[in-house]
């Protein structure tokens, strides 16, 4: 699965400018941001759709972002993460 393209990110436009709001997380590049200066989330597109890589943890946890519903859903956890900080 590849990181995602110039294209593929502008299909997240909204995702990426409610993401951008957090004042917490520091965007690098288009769509990696970064929290605490550690990588944080980025996004890969593949033919099953658009994904998140998001480091809730220890570990990086994949997400599906294709739709609305899946978007919300990434940041509600990204919400309930930085919060818990």
């Amino acid at each position: 699965m590849k990181h995602a393209g110039h294209a593929a990110l502008q299909t997240l436009a909204p995702l990426l400018a409610k993401l951008r709001k957090h004042a917490e997380l520091r965007e690098k590049t288009t769509g990696c941001f970064y929290f605490k200066s550690k990588a944080f989330l980025h996004f890969h597109e593949d033919p099953a759709g658009m994904f998140a890589d998001v480091k809730l943890g220890a570990d990086f946890v994949r997400l599906r972002v294709s739709t609305k519903t899946e978007q919300r859903t990434l940041l509600d956890r990204v919400d309930r993460f930085l919060e818990a900080r």
